[in-house]
């Protein structure tokens, strides 16, 4: 049966205002800068129609010749004697990490322009997210430092050394304290390295700080079983998944991990088994896990322990205090439910909070433990070492140096005087230390502070390792040669040490020679060539929870209460805690949920807002403590009443020319749980992409529920029956024929596959005022639709509720990602007037720049609006200042994809370079070409699998199989545009609600 369900991308096209009318109605979303150009031209705007004729005819030719004749430069260099592992046009790849992730570096003649996920990783299993996909651009970052500095100004590393080997002779001398804070460090050798520091300096210790911290989660297994540590949770072994405002799809611990695992049990292939796992989401504000959730349940921050302590009370039979949520019919009628669910999924469920608070972490533990996770879905005996945070350390930390007994403090990696919640104390604090060295990469908000700052590699640019997961080691081996006068910190502290082995490749490779490859059947150039290895897991014990409940329970039900307050949410999102703030790559990458790009903001529920008297994009002044900022407004559907979400990251004042400025800071609302908003003057519009392009209704989303789908596969999918004409013959397509499956269960939204694309492709960066223009350039797109779970029962059988409609929090989500559907009947072919766009043999449609004379006839024509007019010679106009302007920046394009200039059209090329690159590599090893050889950029980064491409004309391929499942729709099939990428009805798993 048909959904009647309506989708709906932004409340400008729920509520159809007049702004989205008229922007909508137009054939184009903005008009051509004629005026400019004739301006340029010595014409005035009311010039004649002849002279305006014979400036179209030669002024604006001249014009776009000059345009072509600007075209980037590329000199060739011939070699006097060529590198044996250069060889010019053939790519070079590396196997490295990041952040502990396995990754290979792509590099063309010695400089890295592309990472991907190894796929031998147990992370991301080839997945790479956004911030690791940008992250090569982070290289080529013109903000960086070119050298040390010491006291503020350049310096020669021999100073930089000879001052702090004497600073730290003094603290040693005056008895006082070394102190190297850090973020958590997973390296075996940097482990060794400070070892090495506190044997030549031994009042050194190392306190870990993470700018967003898990260390509830580590003191609640501490005191529950006797292990500090994170476990490592198993997705793909649970059947019934409850989660307590853990984002674990978009950035709590290790999102990409766990999508991994999590589609396992929801993809096309497990549907096909008719086998899925249920997801019931409890929640303040929409995330990325709860748009995936099969229900999703909206509660206030402050309820979330009555929520745990409720939900463990109904399992285990047992009374205990703050477990009342009269407050929240809905939340009250969930626990119930998923009681039931987790009940009979016994062994198989698991339970999890993103609180940072250890006694609801306790409880959590409990529940788990009476569940009979531990073992199965929860595994304490091989953790994950991605975080290990200690938050009361820091605040010694603070009350030790404003007492002076602290002579020296090292910065690895950190950046607190940005990221620590009382900025002022920290600061206070650090002043009085007397030397105080950063190992940042740029003079940033805490080494700006610092009396020496010994500039860091990047990376790409360094040796190490790392031990993300237990038994997993990878090493970080550099790509090029370091581009400016930096030195790796490992190095720097060796030499501090005056270590005999001060070269850090000679050390690691030591390390690993000694401690790590033996007994593993390897050797240091397989490490080399495999980048990594993975030891042999630990059996999983199933561990007995000896905490004390009760306790946790009596401290939980006095320090939540919940009252009318406002109450603040605070959460990551793409860019990350800030560390990449200045990559604008990152920053042009839609918010996963509000589709928001350059900004953070305070996102308040529709309803809410109207009850307040507020309107979108006006400023508002949030206050929480002795702290507020001033941040527009924004509207966001799904979100608990009586909450403000703001989005960490932001604010930056020291990360580049690009970061600096964009958003506000809100780390120093840390620890804050209400605050107050008030209207203030002023308007600001946010660049949001969502509702730049509408399909007027028609109906491109498809859904169904699991138990529909098990009696019915092609349940919510009727196939059209239309009779239909084509304006086309029919050809034969011998040869390959690509396509594309799209499955909807498996895409988070994350926007990984924008970023890759971005890099593959040599997108360029608009900036924040062309994207508020509608002018972005993202050759692929993730709409996000939203729809009121108005079908069959609501979560809740409460009939006081609201309706859903007059709260605006009961929504659910569906994430489409959208590119050129390379159409075989495509509407964009028959109108170009000059061949520019063309269909290929092999199934693709192509764009062939130099005869694009930029008419827009094909955007205005194509039903699936994925077309892009390029406005601006991107790439050195002074107004856009991002990667493609300047020539260090420019090293991180890609050789192989034109780098397009102003005036033609661009769109998904269906990476026609890795094809050609495909079938060069099979015809070179004189063999056909297999399924799997070639991958699309969005394909390869996508950890949960949610991009299948192949070749249709192979009935064995990948593809072939998936978009034979019952699941698989086109959109628009009714217009008969005969696309090529197919996408499978998303499946809700309503569980026990239907019964």
């Amino acid at each position: 049966m048909e959904s009647t369900k309506k989708y709906w991308k932004g409340l400008e096209e729920l509520n159809q205002t007049p702004e989205f009318v008229e922007k909508n109605k137009g054939e184009f979303a903005e008009p051509l800068p004629i005026e400019e150009v004739l301006e340029g031209s010595g014409l005035k705007t009311s010039t004649p129609r002849r002279d305006f004729l014979k400036t179209m005819g030669f002024g604006l030719g001249a014009v776009t010749l000059a345009a072509c004749n600007t075209a980037p430069v590329r000199k060739s260099i011939p070699y006097l004697i060529k590198p044996e592992d250069v060889t010019p046009g053939v790519p070079n790849y590396y196997a490295s990490s990041f952040k502990g992730t396995g990754v290979i570096v792509k590099t063309r003649e010695g400089r890295p322009i592309k990472l991907e996920g190894n796929p031998a990783c147990p992370i991301n299993a080839g997945g790479l997210d956004a911030q690791g996909q940008a992250s090569v651009l982070d290289l080529y970052d013109n903000s960086k430092l070119h050298g040390p500095l010491l006291n503020g100004k350049e310096s020669s590393w021999e100073d930089v050394d000879k001052f702090v080997k004497a600073e730290l002779a003094k603290v040693q001398a005056a008895g006082k304290s070394i102190v190297i804070l850090s973020a958590t460090i997973n390296s075996p050798s940097t482990k060794k390295v400070i070892a090495e520091f506190t044997a030549k300096y031994p009042n050194t210790k190392q306190i870990t700080y993470d700018a967003v911290s898990y260390g509830g989660i580590i003191k609640a297994n501490a005191d529950s079983f006797g292990k500090a540590v994170i476990p490592q949770y198993n997705f793909d072994k649970a059947q019934v998944v409850v989660s307590f405002g853990a984002d674990f799809l978009g950035s709590w611990i290790s999102p990409s991990q766990y999508a991994v695992q999590y589609y396992k049990n929801r993809n096309y292939k497990s549907l096909a088994a008719k086998k899925m796992s249920r997801h019931i989401q409890f929640e303040s504000i929409l995330t990325q896990a709860g748009a995936s959730a099969d229900s999703r349940i909206v509660i206030k921050p402050s309820q979330e322990a009555a929520a745990v302590l409720a939900l463990y009370a109904e399992l285990t039979g047992t009374s205990v205090s703050g477990a009342n949520l009269s407050s929240n019919p809905a939340a009250t009628a969930a626990i119930k439910l998923a009681a039931k669910e987790l009940s009979a999924a016994k062994g198989a469920a698991l339970v999890i909070s993103g609180s940072n608070d250890p006694q609801i972490q306790t409880v959590v533990n409990a529940i788990n433990s009476a569940l009979g996770s531990y073992g199965s879905t929860i595994d304490l005996d091989n953790p994950s070492n991605q975080y290990a945070g200690n938050d009361t350390d820091i605040v010694t930390l603070i009350n030790e140096a404003k007492g002076g007994s602290v002579g020296a403090v090292f910065f690895l990696n950190t950046n607190p005087v940005y990221t620590y919640a009382d900025n002022k104390s920290f600061k206070e604090a650090i002043q009085k230390v007397a030397l105080r060295v950063s190992f940042a990469d740029r003079e940033d908000e805490t080494a700006s502070l610092s009396n020496v700052v010994a500039a860091n590699h990047n990376f790409l640019e360094s040796w190490g390792d790392a031990n993300a997961l237990s038994g997993y080691y990878t090493i970080v081996q550099p790509t090029i040669n370091p581009i400016y006068n930096t030195r790796q910190a490992e190095e720097s502290l060796l030499n501090w040490a005056e270590n005999a082995t001060p070269e850090y490749y000679t050390f690691v490779k030591n390390n690993w020679e000694t401690a790590i490859l033996p007994g593993s059947g390897k050797t240091w150039q397989d490490v080399l060539q495999t980048g990594h290895i993975l030891q042999a897991a630990k059996p999983a014990a199933a561990y007995s929870f000896v905490g004390n409940v009760a306790a946790a329970a009596a401290t939980l039900a006095s320090k939540y209460k919940t009252t009318d307050a406002i109450e603040l949410c605070l959460y990551t999102s793409v860019i990350g805690t800030g560390e990449q703030a200045n990559n604008p790559v990152l920053q042009e990458t839609p918010d996963p949920i509000s589709k928001v790009t350059w900004d953070n903001y305070a996102a308040v529920n529709p309803k809410y807002a109207e009850k307040l008297g507020l309107k979108e994009n006006s400023l508002v002044k949030v206050t929480g403590g002795d702290y507020s900022v001033e941040l527009p407004l924004l509207l966001q559907p799904g979100q608990a009443h009586e909450t403000v979400a703001i989005a960490l990251g932001y604010g930056r004042e020291k990360s580049g020319k690009v970061g600096d400025g964009l958003g506000k800071n809100a780390y120093p609302f840390m620890g804050v749980s209400t605050v107050t908003i008030e209207q203030v003057s002023g308007y600001y519009e946010l660049a949001q992409t969502q509702t730049h392009h509408s399909y007027e209704g028609r109906n491109v989303i498809r859904e169904a529920s699991f138990s529909d789908y098990k009696k019915d596969p092609s349940s919510g999918n009727p196939h059209n029956h239309h009779k239909t004409y084509d304006l086309w013959k029919k050809y034969e397509t011998p040869g390959h024929n690509w396509v594309m499956a799209i499955d909807l269960n498996a895409c988070t939204g994350c926007g990984a596959c924008i970023v890759a694309c971005n890099i593959e492709n040599n997108v360029p960066v608009v900036g924040r005022d062309e994207v508020r223009r509608r002018r972005e350039m993202h050759w692929l797109r993730i709409d996000r639709y939203y729809t009121f779970n108005e079908e069959g029962k609501s979560i809740t059988e409460e009939k006081e509720i609201q309706k859903i409609e007059g709260r605006m929090e009961d929504i659910s989500v569906v994430n489409q990602p959208m590119m050129c559907q390379h159409c075989d009947h495509a509407p964009c072919e028959t109108v170009c007037p000059v061949l520019a766009t063309v269909h290929s043999s092999d199934g693709l449609n192509h764009m062939a720049y130099n005869r694009c004379v930029g008419t827009r006839y094909c955007a205005n024509n194509c039903p699936f609006k994925v077309r892009r007019f390029n406005w601006f010679n991107y790439w050195n106009d002074s107004r856009f200042d991002n990667y493609l302007n300047n020539e260090f920046t420019q090293l991180v394009l890609n050789p192989d994809v034109t780098t397009r200039f102003r005036g033609v059209m661009e769109k998904c090329s269906m990476c026609i370079q890795r094809i050609q690159a495909g079938k060069l590599q099979a015809k070179i090893e004189r063999r056909e070409l297999k399924d799997g050889d070639i991958k699309m950029a969005c394909q390869q980064t996508c950890a949960s699998n949610a991009i299948i491409f192949g070749d249709a004309n192979d009935p064995n391929s990948e593809v072939s199989k998936a978009l034979k499942n019952e699941r698989v729709y086109y959109v628009l099939e009714e217009i008969n545009v005969q696309a090529g990428v197919g996408y499978m009805t998303k499946i809700t798993n309503t569980g026990l609600q239907e019964a």
